[in-house]
């Protein structure tokens, strides 16, 4: 809360701003008096909607605002968002029974993004991306009666040998930075497009070194209360060290989809109306992202769950997706924010009911 917040990759965005009082990169929380007698839209999502990239002013959720102003006065539309880096909607459930449902919303916008369904499998993704998963950045869905109960603890993260080697450079140099940066950015060095690497050596002696997490690697069970059940093919996790990543994926899926399921009959119950709001990548037709649109839309529809393409607003307004994201990062410019802002300003004009007490 609070905290001021500077980010850069050097190459295409400079920005400082400053949390607010719950600790989003977003104004100070709406009055809920206020919030309750307007059509209150609250945006929930990850790195995409935290938009570290662009200042306050830029966000989705103010730009929105404005916009609603300008073109849609009778709706009276106010805005919030929540959102934080390197979360899926799994992790995002909690946000809304602390902080959005008192405001009383009519619309809940979730932004899925294209890593949401590899970033449901929390404890997997830990060992992958080097976190020890006694102390990770995510929660994990576990079993209490039946419903889902979270758990997290303070991050520790386990660094690969590039940053061990480069970071005494690139914390004291800014050129150093920028040249990683672009390092980065143009993928040299980096297969990006190679499967996701298994648990290395190091990660794995960590893990069975006492922290209690020695079951992921034999293929022992869980500890009881651990992970839901039912969402384990068979009821017990396979040896982690064979693991395919089709079994990944299809946990994956079924995470997402209790996520979603959560959060519609939470909106439900609230009378909320609840809408995804695709991230223009998912549906660029990009081959990397496989059959995400078509699972996402799938598990959308089985819910009642409209989802909203941004990529086809983009070509709707005769856009380029391309200006939607920064030419180094792949998260959005302002301009990708205003045209989130526009499709979701477009769908709830075509659904005034949402915005009727």
């Amino acid at each position: 809360p609070h905290a001021e917040v500077r980010h850069t990759n050097n190459l295409d965005f400079w920005t400082i701003q400053r949390a607010n009082s719950l600790g989003f990169l977003d104004r100070e929380p709406p009055d809920p008096a206020r919030a309750a007698a307007s059509c209150h839209v609250a945006v929930i999502g990850d790195s995409y909607v935290a938009a570290q990239e662009v200042t306050i002013a830029d966000k989705l959720q103010v730009r929105l605002e404005a916009l609603a102003a300008r073109e849609a006065p009778e709706l009276d539309v106010t805005a919030s968002a929540y959102g934080y880096f390197g979360n899926s909607q799994i992790d995002q459930l909690p946000w809304y029974g602390e902080y959005v449902r008192p405001l009383r919303p009519n619309l809940v916008a979730l932004v899925f993004a294209e890593n949401d369904f590899a970033g449901t499998r929390a404890l997997l993704k830990r060992l992958r991306e080097g976190w020890t998963p006694a102390h990770a950045p995510a929660w994990e869905p576990a079993a209490d009666d039946g419903a889902c109960a979270f758990g997290v603890t303070p991050a520790m993260p386990i660094c690969g040998w590039y940053e061990v080697a480069t970071r005494p450079l690139t914390e004291r140099s800014l050129f150093a930075r920028w040249l990683d940066g672009k390092r980065r950015a143009f993928g040299v060095g980096v297969d990006e497009d190679a499967p996701l690497p298994p648990i290395n050596p190091q990660q794995a002696t960590l893990v069975a070194r006492g922290t209690g997490f020695g079951w992921i690697l034999d293929g022992r069970e869980p500890p009881p209360g651990l992970l839901d059940e039912r969402l384990l093919p068979g009821g017990a996790l396979p040896d982690w060290r064979t693991l395919t990543d089709e079994e990944v994926a299809a946990w994956s899926r079924e995470i997402a989809a209790l996520a979603l399921a959560g959060f519609k009959g939470r909106t439900d119950r609230d009378g909320a109306a609840l809408v995804v709001l695709a991230t223009h990548h998912l549906d660029s037709g990009d081959a990397r992202y496989g059959r995400q649109p078509e699972l996402l839309r799938s598990k959308a529809a089985i819910l009642g769950i409209p989802v909203i393409s941004q990529h086809d607003w983009i070509v709707r307004a005769s856009g380029r997706a391309a200006d939607a994201h920064w030419r180094h990062d792949h998260h959005w410019t302002p301009q990708g924010h205003q045209w989130a802002a526009e499709a979701l300003l477009d769908w709830l004009r075509q659904h005034p009911e949402v915005c009727e007490d």
